[in-house]
């Protein structure tokens, strides 16, 4: 990967990172409810989440690009047109409150909320389709040992989402406040990274092979 490629590699990840969705309006809520320690618990739990993800994407696409390389760019062309997808979407967002997700206001125990935060990343299958299409845009099809360097990039992704949404959920109660006060940034988070989702689909779709 090229020092362009990793720098383009790290913005567009922190950009879907702080684009609020189910995982981080989770860690938020839990902080909001049980305070800071239990939102960086539950953030640990998401990060986990995506690492097991991390794992079977890189043996799948791996194990694809060592079959057929045409395959491969096949898949990356699809997964350009999902990113494609996601992009207009976000675009189309006119902005978004955040919202609590959890009713209870009993404390749970920080194992627990753990557990909570690593299952509602692993059952949620838009994270399976998204790094299918968000990886492979960062690999090139004769790269050597594509497992391995795929388990980098979705390790890295993991890594960067606790770094970002431990200290969100950390001072949740202060951000949530602010975001709610200020539609025009969530409107701006969102049109931000669609257009950097857009920009990664149509690189690739105009990109030739080798």
């Amino acid at each position: 990967m090229t020092e362009s490629s990793l720098l383009l590699f790290l913005i567009a990840s922190l950009l879907v990172i702080i684009t609020p969705g189910q995982d981080l309006i989770l860690v938020m809520s839990r902080s909001l409810i049980q305070g800071s320690t239990a939102g960086v618990a539950t953030a640990a739990g998401v990060s986990s989440g995506l690492l097991v993800h991390t794992v079977l994407t890189a043996l799948g696409l791996g194990a694809i690009l060592q079959a057929s390389e045409p395959l491969f760019f096949t898949l990356k062309l699809c997964g350009a047109a999902y990113l494609i997808y996601l992009g207009v979407k976000l675009l189309r967002t006119r902005s978004t409150e955040i919202e609590l997700l959890a009713a209870s206001r009993v404390n749970k125990p920080l194992g627990q909320l753990y557990l909570q935060g690593a299952f509602s990343n692993l059952s949620n299958p838009k994270i399976a389709v998204f790094y299918f299409a968000f990886l492979p845009q960062f690999i090139s099809a004769g790269v050597q040992y594509p497992t391995f360097y795929l388990l980098g990039l979705g390790t890295a992704f993991a890594v960067l989402t606790f770094v970002v949404k431990g200290p969100i959920g950390f001072f949740a109660g202060y951000l949530s406040e602010w975001l709610r006060s200020r539609r025009a940034v969530l409107t701006w988070m969102h049109r931000t990274s669609g257009v950097v989702l857009m920009g990664l689909g149509l690189r690739l779709a105009f990109e030739r092979k080798d």
